[in-house]
């Protein structure tokens, strides 16, 4: 089990004014830079639901932290910044029998990436591994990617008889790559995924937190009130607004087109796994 809160202070950084019991989440702010680390590497940061939780609670409290300008997310361990969803829980979920249930569950967790692509401050995503699945979701809705030549991309709800992502990935690559993506469920490479616009920089893996807090600080140096204002605006100018694009896949997803389960979704998975 992962401990339960870990948090540095260093820079010009002040202690969190709440106290926060995080399982699953590392909390390290510097210089008015927050980084959130999804820390089950053991688990390659497979997004259960009380990471999910935390994740949500944590970057709601740095948006509530005058200290904090610009919000990081990563990963624990070199391999992944998260394998996604966590398919183990899903299928005792899915055994628990109660359709209603998983689908609020599925609609909360949904929510949780729309509320965090909409947080007031920036989020940059620091890529330090694959991102497949509930990942490759949270890290299109982000405002900035960093990457590394470990980092990869794999959007599989089509695979696995789901939809997600229709919000999300067309703001960051366009429609034409988007739709390949979305429609095939292939690996995305970190060459390519810097070529597409998937990432905004690619750099060797020993430089990325140096990069991200070169972004990050520059971010938060500048004027909060003018920087959150840039990105609410620029929600609003989409064609559709954000919340709406996200009402849209729910209301799809709910209504027209239900996801699998886990046994239907993972059925490879779980035969090698033998769970």
């Amino acid at each position: 089990m992962a401990p339960r809160l870990t948090i540095w202070i260093s820079g010009s950084a002040s202690k969190l004014e709440a106290a926060m019991d995080y399982e699953f989440i590392l909390v390290e702010k510097e210089d008015g830079v927050a980084f959130l680390t999804l820390n089950r590497p053991e688990k390659l940061n497979a997004m259960n639901r009380q990471l999910n939780r935390e994740l949500q609670d944590a970057v709601k409290a740095m948006n509530a932290d005058d200290d904090v300008g610009c919000i990081v997310l990563t990963g624990s361990g070199e391999r992944a910044f998260s394998a996604g969803g966590d398919i183990h829980e899903q299928r005792e979920r899915d055994r628990e029998g109660d359709q209603g249930t998983r689908e609020q569950q599925d609609q909360n967790r949904s929510r949780g990436t729309y509320d965090i692509s909409s947080s007031l401050k920036p989020v940059i995503g620091m890529i330090n591994g694959l991102a497949y699945g509930g990942a490759a979701v949270l890290s299109s809705s982000l405002d900035i990617r960093i990457g590394c030549g470990r980092s990869s991309f794999r959007f599989l709800a089509a695979a696995y008889g789901r939809i997600n992502s229709t919000w999300t990935l067309p703001n960051q690559v366009g429609w034409p790559i988007a739709k390949e993506l979305l429609f095939t469920g292939r690996v995305v490479e970190a060459e390519e995924a810097y070529r597409i616009g998937l990432l905004n920089h690619l750099v060797p893996a020993d430089q990325m937190r140096a990069k991200t807090m070169e972004i990050g600080t520059a971010i938060a140096n500048n004027r909060r009130e003018s920087v959150m204002g840039i990105k609410e605006l620029l929600l609003q100018h989409m064609g559709c607004n954000l919340e709406q694009q996200w009402a849209n896949e729910r209301d799809f997803t709910t209504n027209r087109v239900r996801g699998y389960n886990a046994e239907q979704a993972f059925p490879e998975f779980i035969a090698r796994k033998g769970i």
